[in-house]
């Protein structure tokens, strides 16, 4: 499935970015959470956004995400695992893969820290996608870090594969089989040599051939190792553009005020330049790019 342009974020800015580009007749696909999980969906009231004081977060939400769809902007909510640039760009969400020929992030504030060995690891044992990888850990042992809502139905899915399953969360999980060990634990580290041996949870081992580290979202930086970023957001110039060809930014992600304004405008600018990127690729006659 091929789109002009994908919007990672279903948040304000994610919502604006696709108005704007639907606006611009231009097909776009917002990849992310149910709108109503966005933090913005949790305020109360909200009076300053200009023209609609006194309105709860939920309310402006429903608004943006009615004009968007009403305009024919399309939604998958997942989260995405991995990013391919290659004339174009290529977005793995579970099992499916989309592509767009201009993207824009908008994913909100997304502050991660990794654990001990969890890099060093990716790729040998330490995985990101239940789905994706799933079938490799067949039969063998393995241990799910549960951080996101879905994180228990992912690790059903894993013990129904045959995977030997241990569920490993801060706090008790909520749909988890009752047949998989839950194990409550908050400091985490990847061990192995040249692929992963276990887990250490608050000192002791769990002995597994993979790691499924199961968050709410991917960071930017780990689907685009080239990002820039400065003071741990997205560096972006005035027209939202990142220093990567064709890749765009607005919101949160881009830095403070945390404001739905500033989210809004950002993802509006944001999508006006994709539109203007995406136009003078098609004047030049490619109708990708190889950033």
């Amino acid at each position: 499935m091929s789109y002009d342009m994908i919007v990672l974020g279903s948040g304000p800015a994610g919502l604006a970015a696709a108005i704007a580009a639907r606006g611009r007749d231009k097909s776009v696909l917002v990849i992310g959470s149910r709108w109503q999980d966005s933090p913005l969906a949790r305020a109360e009231r909200v009076d300053n956004y200009p023209g609609l004081p006194g309105q709860t977060g939920l309310e402006l939400l429903e608004e943006f995400f009615r004009h968007a769809s009403g305009l024919g902007a399309e939604f998958v909510t997942g989260k995405a695992l991995s990013l391919l640039a290659w004339n174009g760009f290529s977005v793995t969400v579970g099992s499916q893969v989309y592509q767009g020929r201009a993207l824009i992030l908008a994913p909100g504030v997304v502050r991660q820290a990794k654990y001990p060995g969890e890099a060093e690891f990716l790729g040998r044992g330490v995985s990101y996608c239940a789905t994706c990888d799933g079938m490799l850990y067949r039969n063998r042992p393995v241990a799910v870090v549960g951080l996101s809502p879905d994180a228990p139905q992912e690790a059903n899915y894993l013990q129904s594969l045959g995977c030997q399953v241990v569920y490993l969360s801060p706090r008790p999980p909520q749909g988890l089989d009752k047949d998989i060990p839950y194990i409550k634990a908050g400091k985490l580290a990847v061990r192995g040599e040249q692929t992963v041996t276990g887990l250490e949870a608050d000192g002791a081992l769990v002995p597994c051939a993979g790691v499924f580290i199961l968050r709410r979202a991917v960071a930017p930086t780990d689907l685009l190792p080239a990002l820039e970023t400065e003071d741990q957001v997205i560096k972006v110039d005035r027209r939202m553009a990142t220093n990567l060809p064709g890749v765009f930014a607005a919101g949160d992600c881009t830095g403070g005020p945390l404001q739905v304004s500033k989210a809004i405008g950002e993802g509006h600018v944001a999508a006006l330049s994709a539109c203007e990127y995406l136009d003078g690729q098609t004047t030049q006659g490619n109708t990708g790019h190889t950033p």
